[in-house]
C-alpha cells in the first residue's frame, strides 16, 4: 500500500470536524486507487502500483474532495470516483514525465523507468489513462467530455515544454502556457469535478474551476522561485537544480528580459553550460541578487491574492477558509 497516510492531509485545514470527514474520505480513495491500478497481469498491476506507492501528497484528489464540501452531496460515491479520476490520470503522467527527463528518482523511490525500463513505464503510463477514462465514464458523457478537454492541454503542455518558443513568441508567456496546460488545467479540473459532483451550484463549480486553475499554475510558479531562493536545507532539494540543466523557469525568464547592460554576466552566464560547479554558483548567486527574483514573487503574490477573490462565490465557512489558506500558503512560499 502507499506511504502516503490519509492522516496527513495536503491542504491547510484549521476545522478539525472538515480535517476529520476528509481524512476518512481519503482513506477510502487511497484504497479505491490501487483497486483501480490492478490488471489481470500481476506484472502490469506492479508496474501501475509503483508510482502510487511511493506516495505523495495527493493533493488532487484532496482538492476533489473539499471541493465537494461546497455542495450538499460531499460523500457521494461520484466524489470518491472523480478524486481517483484526477489522481489516476496525474500518476500516468509522472510515468511519461519520467521517461522524458530520463529520471531515476521519483519521491524517493526508483523511478518507473529505472525500475522496469522505457517502454513499460509509457505503456504503463497509457494503461492508467485508459484506467482513468474508465473511471471518469462512470460519471456521464459531460465529465468524459471535461476529462478529454484536460487531457488535451495536459499533453499540449506536455509537447511545449519539449518545443521552444517561436522567434516571434514571448518565451515568459510560451512557458505560462506550458504551466497552465500541465498542472493548472488538472488542478481545475479537480477542484470542478468536486463541485459538480458534490452537488454545488453552477455559479460556485465555475468560481472553483478558475480557482484550481490559478492556484494550481502559482503552486508550481512558486516552486521555481525556491528552487533559486532556497537553501538544500530548507527546501530538500538540491538548489538550482532548474538552472543547472537549463530549465526555464519564472525568474530566470523575467530576468532573461533585461536590458540592463549591469545584467551583461547573468545573461551570458544563462547561455553557458552550467554543469560546471564554479559557473553555477556565480549564476545562482546573481540570480538570488536579481530584481526579477523579487519580480516573481510579486506575479505568484497576485494570482493568489486573484485565486482568494473568486472565493466570494462560496459561502463563508470552513471549506472557503481552507480555500484562501492554501492561497495563502502559495503566496508565503514564494515570499
Amino acid at each position: 500500500m502507499s506511504s502516503n497516510p490519509a492522516a496527513e492531509l495536503a491542504l491547510p485545514i484549521s476545522d478539525d470536524a472538515l480535517a476529520a470527514r476528509l481524512r476518512e474520505r481519503m482513506a477510502v480513495v487511497e484504497a479505491a486507487l490501487f483497486e483501480h491500478a490492478q490488471s489481470r497481469a500481476p506484472y502490469v498491476t506492479e508496474a501501475a502500483r509503483h508510482l502510487l506507492s511511493a506516495g505523495g501528497k495527493r493533493f488532487r484528489p484532496l482538492l476533489v474532495l473539499l471541493a465537494a464540501e461546497a455542495g450538499h452531496r460531499a460523500a457521494s460515491e461520484e466524489v470518491v470516483t472523480a478524486a481517483c479520476v484526477v489522481e489516476i490520470t496525474h500518476v500516468g503522467s509522472l510515468y511519461h514525465d519520467d521517461v522524458m527527463d530520463e529520471a531515476s528518482l521519483r519521491r524517493g523511490a526508483d523511478s518507473a523507468n529505472s525500475r522496469f525500463d522505457n517502454h513499460v513505464a509509457i505503456l504503463t503510463g497509457d494503461f492508467l489513462f485508459a484506467k482513468s477514462s474508465e473511471l471518469t465514464a462512470r460519471l456521464g458523457a459531460d465529465a468524459v467530455r471535461i476529462q478529454a478537454e484536460t487531457f488535451t492541454r495536459l499533453v499540449e503542455g506536455q509537447i511545449l515544454e519539449t518545443v521552444a518558443p517561436g522567434p516571434d513568441d514571448d518565451p515568459l508567456q510560451h512557458y505560462l502556457d506550458v504551466v497552465a496546460g500541465k498542472t493548472g488545467s488538472l488542478i481545475a479540473t479537480s477542484a470542478r469535478y468536486g463541485a459538480r459532483f458534490g452537488g454545488a451550484s453552477a455559479e460556485v463549480e465555475e468560481a472553483l474551476t478558475a480557482y484550481g486553475e490559478i492556484v494550481g499554475a502559482a503552486f508550481q510558479l512558486s516552486d521555481d522561485i525556491l528552487d533559486v531562493a532556497s537553501e538544500s536545507v530548507e527546501s530538500g532539494k538540491t538548489p538550482g537544480t532548474d538552472l543547472r540543466e537549463g530549465v526555464p523557469t519564472l525568474p530566470v525568464l523575467m530576468a532573461r528580459a533585461s536590458t540592463d547592460p549591469a545584467d551583461a554576466r547573468l545573461l551570458e552566464l544563462l547561455d553557458a553550460d552550467l554543469t560546471d560547479d564554479a559557473l553555477h554558483a556565480e549564476a545562482l548567486d546573481l540570480l538570488r541578487k536579481h530584481p526579477a527574483m523579487q519580480e516573481a514573487r510579486a506575479y505568484v503574490v497576485a494570482r493568489a491574492e486573484e485565486a482568494k477573490a473568486l472565493l466570494v462565490a462560496l459561502p463563508e465557512g470552513s471549506v472557503r477558509t481552507a480555500l484562501e489558506a492554501f492561497a495563502d500558503v502559495v503566496a508565503v512560499r514564494s515570499a
